[in-house]
């Protein structure tokens, strides 16, 4: 097996290119994406991005620029993964995000947990360091070897049987559950559905147990501090093939009990990973930056969580006053085929 390796060059990126090689299988082929991204569907992908001391790549932007174009299908059917080093100590996981959104929307599904970063420093390998017992530097070589295998065999998600609907609205006002109704229309028969309301204190947030609390509390799938997240949260997960979120866009981030939720699912993510579990996200603004959410979601629930990244994961539409998400043009037809999208 091969991969495609996308790197866009640099003063920078020739180091990379030098730490990466003797990790690649034989066969894989690098890529400079000014070259073009063509003939790429259907293959193996790994992103690998080397910031300056801006926190920039100029051919890194050109390539994102190609991928944002209209039309979305540049990298139908690929699987990715990424790694991003720095020369300082941020925009490494940001520059990861952007890529990855544009990408999705490209047509490249992405692994869970599909992101190696590092920083100038190599600060952020210290705890893999200590876990290892090595040095920081070995911990990044160690990290991309994992990363570069789970890429090259990573399996298909089984097919979706089970879909949990997640959201914290009010379903007479919520032009994001109206979107829901519409984008279950398009669903299979043959997919089981649960939602669950995540409003009035349903979710307290994660309080911080200190990590060997966490740990153990996890292992036995729980939580500390219990409640309906534990008895009724956790187990619609653990069930689930496919996770939804239901974000509508209020104040630019997602709501409180939505990040409390994810917040408190490290306790269940300490039990096992979710690699297996497709993520979507249905995102309605009133007025602008459903990008924004989207970006959440991935950096939370893909990079974090691990769950599974399908090709153009998520719907964004535009809508303000009550009722008027239905009254969109072609929205029951852009709703219904996202439905039809899950699982297939």
């Amino acid at each position: 097996m091969s991969l495609t390796v996308i790197l866009p060059k640099n003063e920078y990126s020739e180091k990379l290119k030098e730490i990466l090689s003797p990790l690649l299988p034989a066969g894989s082929t690098l890529l400079d994406p000014v070259e073009g991204l063509t003939g790429l569907e259907g293959q193996k992908l790994l992103f690998a991005v080397a910031l300056d001391e801006s926190g920039c790549s100029l051919d890194y932007y050109r390539m994102l620029s190609a991928l944002r174009r209209p039309g979305g299908g540049l990298l139908s059917g690929c699987t990715g993964a990424a790694i991003v080093t720095g020369v300082g100590e941020l925009y490494t996981k940001d520059v990861a995000r952007d890529l990855v959104l544009a990408a999705n929307f490209a047509g490249c599904a992405f692994i869970g947990r599909p992101l190696v970063e590092a920083t100038g420093s190599l600060r952020n390998f210290r705890v893999q360091a200590q876990i290892h017992g090595t040095d920081e530097r070995h911990a990044f070589q160690l990290a991309m070897e994992e990363l570069i295998a789970r890429l090259l065999y990573w399996p298909a998600p089984p097919k979706v049987q089970k879909l949990l609907a997640l959201h914290a609205s009010v379903r007479s006002t919520s032009n994001t559950l109206a979107l829901w109704e519409l984008v279950k229309a398009g669903l299979s028969r043959e997919i089981e559905v649960r939602e669950l309301c995540l409003r009035n204190n349903t979710v307290a947030d994660c309080n911080g147990c200190a990590y060997t609390t966490c740990l153990h509390f996890g292992e036995q799938g729980g939580c500390f501090y219990g409640g309906p997240m534990v008895e009724e949260v956790f187990p619609a997960v653990r069930d689930c093939d496919a996770l939804v979120m239901l974000c509508a866009n209020y104040n630019d981030a997602l709501a409180a009990n939505l990040t409390a939720f994810v917040n408190r699912l490290t306790a269940l993510f300490r039990q096992g990973r979710f690699y297996d579990k497709r993520l979507y996200g249905l995102v309605v603004s009133g007025y602008s930056g459903g990008d924004l959410l989207a970006r959440q979601l991935i950096s939370s629930l893909n990079m974090n969580k691990s769950f599974y990244l399908p090709a153009h994961f998520c719907m964004l539409e535009t809508a303000n006053e009550k009722g008027s998400l239905v009254k969109l043009p072609g929205i029951a037809q852009r709703a219904a085929a996202f439905g039809r999208s899950i699982g297939a």
